[in-house]
C-alpha cells in the first residue's frame, strides 16, 4: 500500500508532537488495482460475447419460455425430485449399515461389505439400470417363498428399476463417506460411552453418529446435487422424469434444443434451491466446532449493502 500525506484537518486526528507541534494528518489511499478491472472487463466481455451468440443461433426462445411450465415438464420436474429423494434416503440408510458393516470386527461382515463397495462403485450406474431392467432376462418370477411371488416384469416398474439402480449405487458411495465420518470421532469418545454402560449399538447411535455428522453432511449434500443430475439416466429404463418428459416434446414438436434447455433451467433451478438447503444444513452442524458461523448469504447481502452505503460518504 502506498500511502499519500494530505493537509486536509478532516481526514484523520492530529495529536500534539513532541514539541506541542500537532502532526499533520495522513490520509492513507489503497494502491489501485488495475489488473482487477481489466480483467473484469474481459470476463465481462466474454460473457457478453457468448450471450449474444446464443440469441443470434438458430433456437426459437419463445418456445423455451411457453414449454417452461407445460404440464408434461413440471410432472417430469416432480417425477425427478421424487426419484432423488427416495434414492438418496434408501442410499443414505444402506450407506450408514455398510459403513457400520465394514468398520465391524467381525470378519464375514466386513467382507460383505467390502464386496458390495467395491462392485457397485465398480461400475456404472447406467449399466445397472440396465442390468435391473433386463432381470426379466434371468428371473421370470421373484419368488420369495410364502412371502411374495410375482413375475418379474410386474414387479420391476420403472420406478422401481429407477430406486434400486440409483439407491444401491449411491449406497456404496455413501458407506465411505459415513465411514470416514466415524472414523473422524476420537476413539475417546467411544471408551467414555462404553465406561458409562452404553453398548455398542448405543454408543454408535447417541454418541458418534451425531459428532459425525459434520463431517457427514458436507459430501452428503453434493451427493445429492449429483442425484438430481444423475437421476436423468432412468429416462433410459422409460421412467417419465424431467429429461424424458423434454426429450418427448422436443421429439414431436421438432424443438431438440429448445427443449433441451427447458430441462437445463429447471436442472439448475433444482440444484441452486438445494444448494442453499445444505449450505444451512452445514451451518447448523457446525455449530460447537467453529467459534464464529459463517455469515447467511442474507447477511452477507445486507453487509455489502451496508458498505456500499458507506462508500459515497467516504468518498465524500
Amino acid at each position: 500500500m502506498t500511502d499519500k500525506i494530505s493537509k486536509d484537518p478532516a481526514a484523520a486526528p492530529a495529536g500534539p508532537g513532541p514539541s506541542g507541534t500537532p502532526y499533520e494528518a495522513i490520509k492513507a489511499i489503497p494502491v489501485r488495482h488495475y489488473g482487477r478491472w481489466v480483467s473484469a472487463v474481459v470476463v465481462v466481455a466474454l460473457l457478453a460475447w457468448l450471450v449474444y451468440a446464443f440469441s443470434q443461433g438458430n433456437i426459437i426462445w419463445a418456445t423455451v419460455w411457453d414449454k417452461l411450465f407445460d404440464a408434461s415438464i413440471l410432472h417430469g420436474l416432480k417425477n425427478t425430485v421424487i426419484i432423488s429423494i427416495a434414492s438418496m434416503a434408501l442410499g443414505l440408510v444402506l450407506g450408514i449399515l455398510f459403513a457400520v458393516m465394514r468398520l465391524s470386527k467381525n470378519p464375514v461382515t466386513g467382507a460383505v461389505a467390502w464386496l458390495y463397495i467395491w462392485f457397485f462403485r465398480g461400475t456404472p450406474v447406467y449399466v445397472q439400470l440396465l442390468v435391473w431392467f433386463n432381470l426379466s432376462l434371468i428371473f421370470e418370477y421373484i419368488n420369495l417363498g410364502p412371502i411374495y411371488k410375482n413375475e418379474t416384469v410386474d414387479v420391476m416398474t420403472p420406478f422401481m428399476v429407477a430406486l434400486l439402480g440409483l439407491g444401491l449405487n449411491e449406497g456404496a458411495y455413501m458407506a465411505e463417506i459415513v465411514r470416514a465420518g466415524i472414523q473422524s470421532v476420537d476413539e475417546g469418545q467411544t471408551e467414555a460411552a462404553h465406561a458409562l454402560g452404553m453398548s455398542q449399538t448405543k454408543t454408535m447411535w447417541r454418541v458418534v453418529l451425531p459428532q459425525a455428522m459434520r463431517v457427514i453432511v458436507p459430501p452428503t449434500g453434493n451427493e445429492f446435487i449429483n442425484m438430481l443430475k444423475t437421476s436423468s439416466l432412468v429416462s433410459a429404463v422409460q421412467y417419465t422424469e424431467l429429461l424424458r418428459a423434454s426429450s418427448n416434446i422436443g421429439n414431436t414438436a421438432g424443438a431438440v434444443m429448445e427443449m433441451l434447455f427447458v430441462a437445463s433451467i429447471w436442472y439448475l433451478a433444482l440444484t441452486s434451491v438445494f444448494s442453499v438447503g445444505q449450505y444451512y444444513l452445514e451451518r447448523r452442524f457446525a455449530r460447537g466446532s467453529i467459534r464464529t458461523l459463517p455469515p447467511t448469504p442474507w447477511q452477507k447481502v445486507k453487509t455489502n449493502l451496508a458498505t456500499f452505503k458507506r462508500s459515497p460518504e467516504a468518498s465524500a
